[in-house]
C-alpha cells in the first residue's frame, strides 16, 4: 500500500470524527466516546497500513480487520465511507430503519465490513478464526481488530487470547482501545482487567505499548508488530474516551449519548478549526 504523510492521515482522522458527530447526531443515536477514541488507530489501519481494496471489498488476499466493539461502528463507518467503500453521504441514514448502516456493523450488508460484531468478546475470537484460516491457507494477509478496555471484562476474550498464543499466530495484530471508562464509569472501578500487560505476557503474547493518538507512534507499533514472529501481539493504545470534541473527552456520559444542535455545532466547530490549522501548516 501507498505510505501517507503523517499531515494527510491527521486531516483524515479529523474528517472521520466529523463524520461520527454528524452520524450520531442525525440519528439521535450511537457511541460517540468510544468512537472517538478509536479514530486516528483506524485511520492508520486503512490509510497506511492494510491491503484493501474499495472496488474489490471480498478481494481474498485483502488483509482482514474486525471491530471487536462493534458499537463504536460510527468511526469504521466514517473510515470506510473516506476510503471509498460506499458513499459518503449515506452515513447520514446511520441507524435509519430503512438504513444499511446499523447500529452494529454488519459483513452482510456493508461494503468492507469483514465481521458483523456487537456482542463483546466475540469480535476477537472471529479474528483469531481469521488469523488461523490464513495459516492454514498459506495466505500472507494480516489479520488486526480492535478491543475495548471494558470488553476485557468478557471471558471469551481470554479464551481466544489463549488461542491466538497456542497456534503462533504472528499474522494477528490486536490494538486495545483503552481509554479507561466504560458506560458504568471507570474500567478499574466496574471490574478491574489490570495488570493488563502482565495477563496478555503471561498468555504468550507479544505485547506493545503506544499513544493511541500519535500517528507515528502508532505506525511503529505496526512495524514492531509485523517484525515479531511466532506470537500475536497486543498494541496496548492509551486513548481519550471522546478525543478532539472538548466537552465529550474523558466523560463516561459520553458513551452511548447523542449531542443536541447547539453541541453538534459546537463539536464541529472544534474539529474544522483543527482541520483549518493542519491546512495551513
Amino acid at each position: 500500500m501507498k505510505k501517507m504523510d503523517t499531515k494527510a492521515l491527521k486531516k483524515y482522522a479529523v474528517r472521520v470524527r466529523k463524520h461520527i458527530i454528524d452520524e450520531v447526531y442525525n440519528a439521535s443515536s450511537g457511541h460517540p466516546g468510544g468512537s472517538l477514541s478509536c479514530t486516528d488507530i483506524l485511520t492508520v489501519l486503512y490509510f497506511a497500513e492494510m491491503r484493501v481494496d474499495p472496488k474489490q471489498p471480498l478481494w481474498e488476499d485483502r488483509d482482514r480487520f474486525v471491530l471487536s466493539k462493534g458499537h463504536c461502528s460510527p468511526a469504521l463507518y466514517g473510515v470506510l465511507a473516506e476510503k471509498g467503500f460506499f458513499p459518503k453521504e449515506d452515513l447520514l441514514t446511520f441507524r435509519k430503519a430503512d438504513s444499511y448502516l446499523e447500529g452494529h456493523p454488519s459483513m452482510r450488508n456493508v461494503p468492507g465490513v469483514d465481521m458483523s460484531t456487537g456482542s463483546l468478546g466475540q469480535g476477537i475470537s472471529a479474528a483469531v478464526g481469521m488469523a488461523m484460516a490464513g495459516k492454514l491457507d498459506n495466505k500472507d494477509y494480516r489479520v488486526y481488530a480492535i478491543l475495548g478496555d471494558g470488553e476485557l471484562q468478557e471471558g471469551e476474550v481470554w479464551e481466544a487470547s489463549m488461542a491466538a498464543a497456542h497456534y503462533k499466530l504472528d499474522n494477528l495484530a490486536v490494538f486495545l482501545d483503552y481509554n479507561g471508562l466504560q458506560i458504568d464509569g471507570k474500567i478499574t472501578d466496574v471490574l478491574s482487567p489490570e495488570p493488563v500487560a502482565d495477563k496478555f505476557k503471561a498468555f504468550g503474547w507479544n505485547v506493545l505499548k503506544t499513544d493511541g493518538h500519535d500517528i507515528e507512534k502508532i505506525l511503529e507499533a505496526l512495524k514492531q508488530a509485523k517484525d515479531c514472529k511466532g506470537k500475536p501481539t497486543i498494541i496496548i493504545a492509551k486513548t481519550i474516551k471522546g478525543k478532539g470534541v472538548s466537552y465529550m473527552e474523558n466523560q463516561a456520559g459520553w458513551h452511548g449519548s447523542a449531542p443536541n444542535k447547539e453541541q453538534r455545532d459546537q463539536a464541529m466547530a472544534e474539529l474544522d478549526k483543527v482541520l483549518a490549522e493542519l491546512e495551513v501548516e
